[in-house]
């Protein structure tokens, strides 16, 4: 069970319906060391195995820390309806007096009581570039922001996830200095290749040069970078990087974190002549992170941040041995599509085609993050001359292109730069004034699905383009990581004419609607149905049957009348419009959805 400060929060149901453990089977200490030691042995054959075990075992549990007696097992009541995240910096709301911490505890408190139970805190250390994604120091919180007490504030009331930027650091921090001067043991924690290293089919989502030369006091070396040359890889076949990032762990687990993000996971195993991406070993790491998971005696749930093709990402399920989440990625750029068209037909085939969350296992669905749209997972889902419609479409509304460079040379469209409510501001057929509406049905598509929601606190406030903030700060990124002045805001918030006002209060109703509805747990049954091409639509049914809801949500500026039997129905059952309350004849009258409407039709109200 979580802490008794824990429970005044809609709690995830961690160990909810778990027998009493003197029921199961016990795990006994050898068990859990055996585990580490055959992912172990996988990761470092050539190294002393048992001395390795029992260094990852010091290092997640210190001191007067302990394992559990047996590991948890998979099950879907891990999670529930109830579960739904606001992602954010730790800045995203300033006002020049307090730390923004406490603004966004503030906001957190006034605003979000049964509408989320979590919040993503982006990176919250220190950092040269990338918003936070090149720290300088893991140990501590970026004194902007405030201290590790106000983290602790934020993750003793919500469900706090943290992010795990294991990958690289910055080359201006304590890591990076140590190993220029040959400091033990820092002088071996960075990935050294050579010019002549073949690395021709490294995968990057970046264009440029993936080796930075540096000076260092055992000579001239080249480091590798997969993002920036502010952001230096690690090299994990160092085993004392491992071990530093799993003391890392342990310190956010101390500091009230429930659910660890694995940040650009993906590449954290290289090796010259390969892809250097998903490697084996990247895998068996995860699962050694899992492990430690499942053994800690507090509530974790591992991430993975994999933007990359559908199959690829799903591989971070594992064998129910990986990540307990992971994102649906492929869903930003096909509901974008959807609502720029007019047309459900590729989501609703992309979802179609999507296999079930395994059990134990759950998506998490968005459509808007700090990075803007990843467009690499829509490859294979959208026709080549859609994706370069969908580009033209956002450029129109101040958009930008991120580039990322090809293997053997060119370049794409790597993610699209924009706040989704800006990109909602018109379609293929122009301006149509009908944006809120338009932007409320795309974020209603991620409720809807299986999984767990999640919303950008720019996409909850229909923050528009932050244009100043690109010209003022020189990247792309920040026209979707604006600083709201949290006065002004909160002006905004209290005029209920505002878009801000209009969204925030539209989201919050249906999110609170949702929580309450059993047929939306993130593991219930999910059937996309083929009802119209306008249409995207889903049944959902709770996990002991007991409720169904079909999930219309009406894409396109059009009417659409869905005809009588269109929706399969159990028979003589009483079905009401959950979001607008009205009481429905399917059967009989069919179901009419007016431009961007959506509703959920239950059984069970």
């Amino acid at each position: 069970m979580l802490p008794d400060r824990f429970q005044a929060v809609s709690p995830l149901a961690y160990d909810e319906g778990m027998p009493p453990e003197e029921s199961l089977p016990m795990t006994s200490p050898a068990q859990l060391s055996n585990r580490l030691r055959a992912l172990l042995m996988r990761i470092y054959p050539d190294r002393d195995t048992d001395q390795l075990t029992t260094e990852v075992i010091e290092a997640f549990w210190p001191d007067a820390h302990a394992a559990r007696k047996r590991a948890r097992k998979p099950g879907n009541t891990l999670w529930s309806q109830k579960d739904a995240l606001l992602i954010t910096y730790g800045d995203s709301l300033i006002d020049g007096v307090y730390k923004p911490l406490d603004l966004l505890r503030d906001f957190l408190s006034s605003h979000m009581p049964g509408v989320v139970n979590g919040v993503h805190i982006l990176p919250f250390f220190p950092f040269t570039s990338d918003d936070g994604f090149a720290v300088t120091d893991y140990r501590k919180v970026n004194p902007t922001l405030g201290d590790w007490p106000d983290i602790s504030r934020i993750g003793g009331e919500w469900h706090l996830m943290s992010d795990l930027v294991l990958n690289h650091v910055s080359s201006q921090g304590t890591w990076f200095n140590a190993y220029r001067q040959g400091q033990p043991p820092y002088d071996k924690f960075f990935y050294e290749a050579s010019p002549d290293d073949d690395l021709s089919m490294v995968v990057r989502p970046r264009i440029t040069p993936l080796l930075q030369e540096v000076e260092t006091a055992m000579g001239t070396r080249h480091v590798w970078c997969t993002f920036s040359h502010d952001q230096v890889d690690l090299d994990f076949r160092n085993p004392e990087v491992l071990l530093e990032i799993i003391r890392i762990i342990r310190l956010h687990v101390d500091a009230g974190v429930k659910i660890i993000r694995l940040d650009a996971v993906a590449f954290v195993w290289k090796e010259p002549g390969t892809p250097s991406i998903h490697l084996p070993k990247t895998h068996a790491i995860v699962q050694l992170l899992r492990v430690l998971a499942d053994f800690a005696a507090e509530p974790i749930v591992l991430l993975t941040e994999t933007n990359v093709p559908k199959a690829e990402n799903l591989s971070y399920f594992g064998q129910l041995n990986e990540a307990h989440w992971i994102y649906n990625f492929p869903l930003p750029p096909l509901i974008l599509h959807a609502m720029l068209s007019g047309d459900a037909k590729a989501l609703s085939n992309w979802q179609r085609a999507m296999p079930p969350a395994p059990h134990g296992c759950a998506y998490l669905n968005f459509s808007a993050s700090h990075d803007g749209i990843g467009m690499r997972p829509a490859e294979g889902l959208l026709p080549d001359e859609e994706i370069a419609r969908m580009i033209q479409t956002v450029q129109e509304t101040g958009g930008l292109a991120s580039m990322r460079a090809l293997p053997g040379g060119g370049t794409a469209v790597y993610e699209l730069n924009t706040t989704f409510f800006s990109a909602m501001q018109r379609t293929y057929k122009g301006d149509d004034g009908q944006q809120v509406d338009r932007f409320v049905c795309s974020q209603t598509i991620v409720m809807s699905l299986e999984g767990i929601p999640a919303f950008y606190i720019h996409a909850m406030l229909a923050t528009p383009n932050d244009l100043d903030g690109v010209a003022r700060r020189g990247m792309n990124r920040a026209i979707n990581r604006h600083r709201w002045n949290y006065p002004e805001l909160r002006e905004k918030l209290a005029d209920p004419g505002s878009d801000q006002a209009r969204v925030l209060a539209a989201m919050s109703d249906r999110l609170r609607l949702r929580s309450k509805q059993a047929a939306f747990h993130p593991n219930a049954t999910n059937f996309t149905l083929a009802v119209d091409d306008r249409v995207f639509a889903v049944w959902r049914q709770a996990l002991d049957r007991s409720q169904s809801i079909f999930a219309l949500h009406n894409v396109s500026a059009e009417t659409v009348d869905l005809p009588p039997r269109a929706l399969n129905l159990i028979a003589d059952e009483h079905w009401v419009d959950l979001l607008s309350g009205e009481t429905l004849h399917p059967e009989e009258d069919g179901v009419t959805l007016a431009p961007y409407q959506c509703r959920w039709i239950t059984n069970r109200a």
